[in-house]
C-alpha cells in the first residue's frame, strides 16, 4: 500500500469518524426535541414542550432562540436605564442572591433554556436567563431594598431613581350567582410597557414528567406566566395583579417566579396553591392572585405580602383587582403610603369601574363579556370614556390633561399590551382564549410616538409596532396549522 493511498484512507476514515460523531451529536440533539413544536397564530407564538426538566428548558430555549435573544435586549436595556445598574449586577444577583433558593428542578430548567439558547448559536448564559426571568423581582424590589440600605450606609449616594413597585393589570374571577352558568369565569389583561408587551405574545403548553400539565401566558426566556394567567389540568385557575407601592424583600426567599411556576405545576388545590406561594416568600413581586377551582366552583383571594398574606374566599360572589391593597395591616406595614381612598388614582379609579361592571352584569358574566370587561376604556373619575391610565384597558401613551402621572410617567409607552379568559368548561378542555395588542384593538405604532416624544428616544432600538390581533380560543395539545 502506497503512502499516498494509506494518508487518503487515513483522512476518509477521520471525515467518517467525524460525521459520525456529528450525527450522533444530532440525534442526541434531536432526543431532547421530541415532542417539542411550536406554531404562529393570532399574533401569538404557541410552543409545546414536554419531558424532563431538562428537556422542557431545551426546547423552551431551542424553539424560541430567536425571541430569547431579542426579549433579553429589551429588558437589559430597560433595567438598565431605570436602575441606573449595569446588565453584570443583575446577572450576579442572579448567581448569588436567588440561585442558591432556586428548587434544583427549575434550576436544571433554567440551565436547559441556556443550553437551547445556545445550541442556535445565540450568546447568552444561565446567569443571563435567570436575570430574565428575575427581572421584575430585582429591578422594582431588591433594587430599591438594596439602594435603601446603602443609601443608609452611605455607599450610594441619594441621587438615583425613585423607585417603587408598580401597579399593573386588571383582573376579575367570579362564581356562582354573578356568572351565565354559575361556574368560574376568570380574565386579566397585562399591563407593560410595549416594548415588552410587543413580546409578551407566547401560548406555553407544558407537559412536564412530573405535576400537573399547565396552559399560559408569558415572555420568551421565562419559566412562570410572570403576568400572571394559567391553568392546570387539576382544574386550578390563576391570575394576578401587582400590589402597588409595595415595600419589602428577604434575600433569604425563594424567587417568586420559581414559587408561582412551582404553584401553578403542583396544585391540586386553592389550598394547595396558597402554600406554595407562601412558603418562603422573599417579598419579590408581590401580588394579589385570584384563584379558581373549576371543581369546586370556589374562587379566593389571596394578598400575598411578607408580613401580611390574608386569604379571602366564596362559593358565590367575585373578586376583582387592579394593583389596590384591600388588608389595612398591609397598607399600613408595607406599602409606601398607599391611599386606598384616592379615586383619581389609577389602581383606584379601575377599582371602582370594575366594582361597576360587576353590579351591572350580574347573573351574565360569561367569556364573552370578560372580553368587552378587559377591552373597556370608561374613566370612572372623570365619568367619560377616554383611553388612559384609570380605563381598564390601560393606554399611558395616550395620557390626557387632567389626568395624573401613572408609575412610569406621562405620556409612557405602555399600558395594556395583550388579554386572557377562560371559564369552567373551557379550563376542563385546557383552553383558553387571548389577544395580542391592546384588547380593546387599538394598534400602538412606535414611529410616530417616538417622533412626537423624544425624550424616549432611549427605547427607539427595542419599542416597535404593537398591532392588535383577533381573539383567539387555544387548547393544550393542539398543532395549529403544521
Amino acid at each position: 500500500m502506497s503512502a499516498r493511498f494509506r494518508a487518503v484512507s487515513f483522512l476518509f476514515l477521520v471525515a467518517i469518524s467525524a460525521a459520525a460523531v456529528a450525527d450522533a451529536s444530532s440525534k442526541a440533539q434531536d432526543s431532547r426535541l421530541d415532542g417539542a413544536y411550536r406554531f404562529e397564530r393570532g399574533g401569538w407564538t404557541y410552543v409545546h414542550l414536554q419531558g424532563s426538566p431538562e428537556q422542557i428548558g431545551y426546547q423552551h430555549g431551542y424553539l424560541l432562540s430567536a425571541e430569547i435573544e431579542d426579549t433579553y435586549h429589551v429588558l437589559k436595556t430597560e433595567t438598565e436605564h431605570v436602575t441606573k445598574r449595569d446588565w453584570a449586577f443583575f446577572r450576579d444577583a442572579g448567581r448569588t442572591i436567588l440561585w442558591p433558593h432556586i428548587d434544583p428542578e427549575y434550576q436544571k430548567e433554567l440551565q436547559g433554556i441556556a443550553d437551547g439558547v445556545a445550541a442556535k448559536g445565540v450568546n447568552l448564559d444561565v446567569w443571563d436567563i435567570v436575570a430574565m426571568n428575575a427581572k421584575i423581582e430585582l429591578e422594582d424590589y431588591y433594587v430599591p431594598w438594596l439602594d435603601k440600605q446603602e443609601h443608609a450606609e452611605g455607599i450610594r449616594p441619594d441621587d438615583g431613581p425613585a423607585l417603587r413597585a408598580p401597579g399593573n393589570c386588571s383582573a376579575f374571577i367570579a362564581t356562582g350567582s354573578y356568572t351565565r352558568d354559575g361556574k368560574i369565569v376568570i380574565a386579566h389583561n397585562n399591563w407593560s410597557s410595549y416594548a415588552e408587551g410587543s413580546r409578551w405574545v407566547i401560548m406555553f403548553d407544558i407537559q412536564p414528567d412530573h405535576g400537573h400539565r399547565m396552559l399560559m401566558d408569558g415572555l420568551p426566556g421565562v419559566i412562570t406566566s410572570q403576568d400572571d394567567f394559567g391553568i392546570n389540568d387539576a382544574g386550578i385557575m390563576i391570575t394576578e395583579t401587582t400590589i402597588t407601592q409595595f415595600v419589602g424583600w428577604d434575600s433569604k426567599g425563594k424567587p417568586e417566579f420559581v414559587r408561582s411556576r412551582k404553584a401553578l405545576q403542583y396544585a391540586d388545590s386553592i389550598d394547595d396553591y396558597i402554600a406554595i406561594m407562601i412558603k418562603d416568600d422573599n417579598g419579590g413581586y408581590a401580588n394579589d392572585w385570584l384563584i379558581g377551582d373549576r371543581k369546586t366552583g370556589e374562587i379566593a383571594y389571596l394578598e400575598l405580602g411578607l408580613k401580611h398574606t390574608p386569604v379571602w374566599r366564596k362559593k358565590d360572589g367575585y373578586f376583582v383587582s387592579s394593583n389596590w391593597a384591600r388588608d389595612p395591616k398591609l397598607i399600613q406595614d408595607e406599602t409606601d403610603g398607599f391611599d386606598i381612598k384616592d379615586l383619581s388614582s389609577s389602581p383606584n379609579a379601575r377599582r371602582v369601574r370594575w366594582e361597576d361592571l360587576m353590579a351591572a352584569n350580574k347573573g351574565k358574566i360569561d367569556v364573552p363579556l370578560a372580553e368587552q370587561f378587559l377591552a373597556d376604556h370608561e374613566d370612572s373619575f372623570l365619568k367619560e370614556k377616554r383611553a388612559d391610565q384609570r380605563s381598564l384597558c390601560g393606554h399611558v401613551d395616550a395620557a390626557k390633561e387632567g389626568v395624573p402621572e401613572w408609575e412610569w410617567g406621562a405620556y409612557y409607552p405602555g399600558g395594556a399590551v395583550e388579554g386572557k379568559a377562560t371559564d369552567s368548561d373551557m379550563a376542563a378542555k385546557m383552553s383558553l382564549v387571548a389577544h395580542a395588542g391592546h384588547p380593546c384593538g387599538e394598534d400602538f405604532l412606535a414611529k410616530p410616538f417616538l417622533a412626537a416624544h423624544p425624550e424616549y428616544s432611549w427605547q427607539a432600538p427595542i419599542l416597535k409596532d404593537m398591532k392588535a390581533g383577533p381573539w383567539t380560543v387555544f387548547s393544550s395539545g393542539e398543532k395549529g396549522s403544521q
